[in-house]
């Protein structure tokens, strides 16, 4: 099995795009207005997929992305409490696995970060 699409449900995307750009440093993606959903894809493997569409609600408690960062994790948090996210859980070490943190993002949705450093 290879994991090819991940899509988060945006309840605004243009906020959303925001909070990926200036956390993890996405340049924005074009948006797809499907009428019904309007989408932005993130560049990078697998891909990643902002997606605002009535009914697909942001949630802590669902499928849970790791995303891993090339700084330290909490040069990357500072981001996300700045860029309206939340810290749900801290940085925390997890033995030789490295450093991790779960936030939520500006909509919403459980996201953990992974980092060799803290």
């Amino acid at each position: 099995m290879q994991t090819i699409w991940i899509e988060l449900p945006a309840t605004d995307l243009d906020r959303a795009i925001a909070f990926y750009s200036a956390v993890f440093g996405h340049e924005p993606g074009q948006i797809i207005d499907q009428g019904v959903r309007r989408i932005s894809v993130l560049a990078g493997t697998p891909s990643v997929s902002l997606n605002q569409t009535g009914g697909f609600t942001p949630t802590t408690e669902g499928s849970l992305p790791y995303f891993h960062v090339d700084e330290p994790l909490s040069t990357t948090m500072q981001r996300v409490t700045q860029g309206g996210g939340r810290v749900i859980e801290p940085i925390e070490q997890r033995g030789e696995n490295g450093f991790f943190a779960l936030i939520a993002d500006s909509e919403g949705n459980g996201v953990t970060i992974h980092s060799g450093e803290a």
